[in-house]
């Protein structure tokens, strides 16, 4: 029996009569079985497709001619494409400050099988979570920050990131420069402890309870030059009341925070999110 092997497409492109059709067609002369297929079009006025596919081929099938089969029917429909074979292996960078809820829940979601990648490196501003990662086997690599130091300190975190598939901010309390971003554009997640677009920059849980809100939450989106105003995987949300204080906030944050983090590092792993005009399609 013929072994097969499995890939993920990510497809966006005007919406169009014959999308499907071609796709099948073309799938099907390479023989290849679709196994999965979600899609969504946007609202008239945008007239957006977007979708995204999982297909078996058989392993007689060479990767480059799907790529290159795939790119014909790109060109011909003006798709961005994304090709990716859902058994190779993932590769994260975890940059991270003092707190270690986070990285942690990551790291356990990782070793379980939860999340389909390894942690390589661990970057952090400061020595607190060294010993937790040597425990773990995890790389760790402390890289001071301060604003005499904040371009050489970036040129060695970046000569860490070698075959690299994402960077998460774990809740790393440091804003990353445009160029450093640039780098990374739709490979970098940041966790932030608030629901957005509520209460942006520092201090969000004393900014919470200085407005009296009735539900705190978290955001994980992917990082630009704009502070915490990346398009958006995923959020949630804890329902809080007048006897909480800022303490009471953070420890109740601090679950929604690792929850939202990790399902949008699986899902960006997972090939399922599409982003569009600083906006993003997840599919489920």
């Amino acid at each position: 029996m013929t072994s097969r092997y499995r890939v993920r497409i990510l497809i966006a492109c005007p919406d169009r009569p014959g999308i499907i059709a071609a796709l099948s067609d073309g799938l099907f002369r390479l023989g290849g079985n679709i196994v999965t297929a979600d899609q969504h079009s946007e609202d008239p006025d945008q007239g957006m497709f977007f979708m995204r596919l999982e297909v078996e081929f058989p392993s007689t099938v060479r990767d480059q001619e799907v790529s290159r089969s795939l790119r014909h029917l790109g060109e011909q429909f003006g798709m961005m494409l994304r090709i990716s074979r859902s058994d190779a292996p993932r590769r994260m960078a975890v940059f991270v400050s003092r707190e270690d809820h986070c990285i942690k829940e990551l790291a356990w979601q990782c070793e379980s099988g939860e999340i389909g990648a390894s942690i390589a490196v661990v970057i952090s501003n400061h020595r607190d979570l060294e010993a937790w990662a040597q425990s773990a086997h995890l790389p760790y690599h402390h890289i001071p920050v301060t604003a005499a130091t904040k371009s050489q300190a970036e040129a060695k975190a970046q000569s860490l990131l070698t075959n690299i598939d994402l960077v998460v901010l774990a809740r790393y309390m440091q804003i990353l420069s445009p160029a450093f971003v640039e780098a990374w554009a739709g490979h970098m997640i940041n966790i932030h402890h608030s629901f957005l677009p509520a209460f942006i920059g520092p201090n969000p849980y004393r900014q919470a309870f200085d407005r009296g809100v009735k539900l705190i939450g978290a955001t994980a989106h992917y990082v630009t030059a704009d502070l915490d105003q990346g398009p958006i995987i995923e959020q949630d949300v804890q329902r809080v009341d007048h006897r909480q204080r800022v303490p009471d906030l953070k420890r109740l944050g601090r679950h929604v925070e690792r929850m939202v983090l990790t399902r949008a590092v699986r899902w960006h792993l997972e090939d399922r999110v599409l982003v569009y005009q600083n906006r993003t399609v997840v599919f489920p």
